[in-house]
């Protein structure tokens, strides 16, 4: 490897190592992308058949509601019905008449009906002209009946299905009378105010209708707004009773991603469709037989005989002035639509001798939604991590969440999220749309599995090649360390060379006098001195590259070491022009510890060589070597110069082997960059420190051992 990388640097190896690394993830993540995709794809399967539960149970339930309401008799919309068979002449208050309005419909308001005339009529009011407490109600009741009789008529009114009667708004006593045979001319308003309403412009009025003449085919003119409310509109109308009705926008404008919607053919059903309403039976008219009270020409039923507030069953005809008249119907089934001011109305179109009526009721927008959809929604487990928009023909009436009790949005544009299932309400509510998103579907069971294997991945891929990097920057590294080395040493060992052989040929002709003779000995012995050092420590690095250092440890006093250095190192020293300096204390000198004396004769000749290298130019030329007693019984060596002291940052690398401070091309001193190198493995090897701090001025290397006696 370190051949491999010889011919490399550092920004080279980065390369390599990011293309290998691409090399391995891109693969990698394209089959964790797939596999996290796949269990993306059985999450959002299996939440899609929760939601389609869902929407299937809360489209069951309005149908459950709605069908409860289709099954009511024509004659329930009257304040009395006739009990049992026509012939035993008994009637009842009807179950529409009840009040409070009881139902199982959420948010229902009122039960009313139009007549042809579009004179409006509701079961909560008996027939005019008799006293409310003939029929068990209380005047406060009445007159909360027709405050509620009132509103209704004001709500039909205001969105033009109806005339507004200001007298039923207020609570004044207005004529409503039963279905059956109408007077051509309706009561007029017994309100002032109903002259002046600016509401009122525009709206069919009870007298057009009466004089109207309606050709064949066509719906009698005070029905007509009815047959005109779930008909296309242009979309100026469009925009205007979204604001009306205080929708939150459109559909088209959710910022809903549908990228999942594009389900694989296999997975798809056959023939599925989430935008429309599922199967049901055709809905169609049906024919019913029904008897209804009518009063008897000239008499009054303010003659009857009171009834109790719990008393449902009135009497026979013998004591009210009733005729019990049966007839045929024909009815339709029932419509829904959303009217301008916000409230949903239930209606039917009934035929009865020739003449055309409008039954239903009035529903409050929310109540009616929250009643089925919320707390449906929010008892699945599914409303923890989506959302359910409703809509009605393409406008969002409200938006639901699990998570809180209500959401509360200015606009459709604030909905985000991801389209998990859209589905229509069965008729009549097939104007409804519920849609279901999600802000974060979760993947599955394994999801989490493979993110802990993707992240698990990712980091050994991350540090391994940050380990392979590390390495092969040290690989480079020492491949040019050890080009410089052999650099070095080249240079080490021919310069001596040369002057040796220089100076040994001037000895050998006879070309120096007597003078320079012995410095010309001294010379070529110093010279010799520092090659046989340089080979020793490239011996000694032989030996150490291949595990065969010989090490004899002995117990040896720091005195005697000390005289040694003095004989060995002493005139090396004086010859290279410095001042050497040798001090040790008494207590150290007698301490003892346990060295090969020959490794650290090399070790303090090694720091003494490093030493004179580098402070050969400094005004104080000295060396000093001392001994002394450091902390737990250790015996420090020390050698110091007064040179220019090892910069901060490199303090711990001149111990690496090969390192050099100063580049190959531009140093101006001499050396191998092993001499430190040797120095640190040496007394690693005999169990001591080694150390260097930096003095004013100078550098000072600290080498210390365990004393043992």
């Amino acid at each position: 490897m370190r051949t491999a990388l010889t011919g490399l640097d550092r920004k080279q190896l980065q390369r390599w190592l990011v293309v290998f690394f691409l090399a391995l993830t891109i693969p990698a993540g394209i089959l964790i992308y797939q596999a996290y995709s796949q269990l993306k794809w059985e999450a959002f399967h299996q939440h899609r058949l929760l939601a389609e539960e869902l929407a299937a149970r809360i489209d069951g339930r309005y149908r459950q509601l709605l069908n409860e309401e289709e099954t009511r008799s024509f004659t329930d919309y009257a304040f009395l019905v006739v009990a049992g068979d026509p012939a035993a002449n008994f009637v009842q208050r009807s179950p529409l008449s009840a009040y409070p309005v009881s139902t199982a419909i959420p948010g229902m308001l009122g039960y009313f009906q139009v007549d042809a005339a579009g004179t409006f009529s509701t079961p909560l009011l008996p027939q005019a002209g008799v006293e409310p407490a003939a029929y068990g109600i209380s005047a406060k009741e009445h007159d909360q009946r027709l405050a509620l009789a009132g509103r209704m008529q004001q709500i039909l009114g205001r969105n033009r299905l109806v005339r507004d009667e200001e007298s039923g708004a207020t609570g004044g006593k207005a004529e409503h009378a039963q279905p059956g045979p109408r007077s051509d001319r309706p009561a007029a308003a017994t309100a002032p105010e109903a002259a002046t309403d600016k509401n009122l412009a525009g709206r069919l009025s009870l007298d057009d209708a009466a004089t109207h003449t309606r050709q064949p085919g066509q719906p009698p003119a005070g029905q007509a707004a009815f047959d005109r409310l779930n008909k296309a509109v242009a979309p100026r109308e469009q925009e205007l009773r979204q604001k009306r009705s205080k929708a939150l926008g459109r559909v088209e404008d959710l910022q809903l991603d549908s990228r999942f919607q594009a389900l694989p053919a296999e997975e798809r059903q056959v023939g599925s469709d989430d935008t429309q309403a599922p199967l049901t039976e055709k809905r169609a008219a049906r024919k019913e037989r029904s008897a209804l009270p009518e009063a008897l020409p000239g008499t009054a039923l303010s003659q009857a005989e009171p009834l109790h507030e719990t008393e449902t069953a009135l009497a026979p005809s013998a004591l009210l002035p009733l005729r019990i008249q049966t007839f045929e119907s024909e009815i339709d089934p029932f419509e829904v639509s959303l009217l301008d001011s916000g409230h949903f109305v239930l209606f039917r179109r009934v035929w009865r001798n020739g003449q055309r009526y409008i039954q239903g009721a009035l529903l409050e927008q929310q109540p009616f939604l929250q009643g089925v959809i919320r707390s449906t929604f929010r008892e699945t487990a599914l409303s923890q991590m989506s959302d359910l928009i409703v809509a009605y023909q393409g406008n969002v009436l409200a938006a639901f969440s699990g998570q809180t009790a209500s959401r509360y949005l200015s606009s459709a544009e604030e909905l985000r999220g991801e389209l998990l299932y859209q589905r229509r309400l069965s008729a009549p509510l097939n104007g409804m749309e519920l849609i279901f998103s999600v802000n974060q579907l979760p993947a599955g069971p394994g999801g989490r599995v493979i993110s802990w294997v993707a992240a698990i991945l990712m980091l050994v891929l991350v540090g391994g090649f940050y380990l392979m990097y590390r390495l092969g920057a040290e690989q480079i590294d020492l491949a040019r360390q050890q080009q410089d080395f052999v650099s070095a040493v080249s240079h080490e060992l021919k310069t001596p060379l040369t002057s040796i052989r220089l100076y040994g040929e001037m000895l050998r002709e006879g070309w120096a006098d007597d003078t320079k003779k012995q410095a010309y000995y001294d010379y070529i012995f110093d010279e010799s001195e520092r090659l046989s050092r340089l080979i020793t420590n490239v011996l000694q690095l032989a030996r150490m590259t291949r595990n065969d250092l010989q090490i004899d440890l002995k117990p040896v006093s720091a005195g005697e070491l000390m005289d040694t250095i003095r004989s060995r190192i002493g005139a090396q020293v004086e010859r290279a022009g410095f001042e050497f300096i040798l001090d040790c204390t008494d207590a150290a000198a007698r301490s003892t510890i346990r060295v090969d004396p020959d490794y650290f004769t090399q070790i303090i000749i090694n720091l003494v060589d490093n030493a004179i290298k580098f402070s050969a130019r400094t005004e104080r030329r000295a060396i000093e070597i001392t001994c002394a007693l450091g902390q737990y019984g250790s015996v420090v060596f020390t050698v110091r110069d007064y040179g220019p002291g090892v910069p901060r940052d490199q303090m711990k690398k001149i111990f690496k082997l090969f390192y050099r401070s100063e580049n190959e091309l531009t140093r101006e001193t001499v050396g191998t960059g092993i001499g430190l190198a040797l120095v640190n493995q040496l007394v690693v090897a005999m169990d001591g420190e080694v150390d260097v701090v930096n003095k004013s001025p100078g550098a000072e290397f600290r080498v210390s051992f365990t004393a043992i006696g």
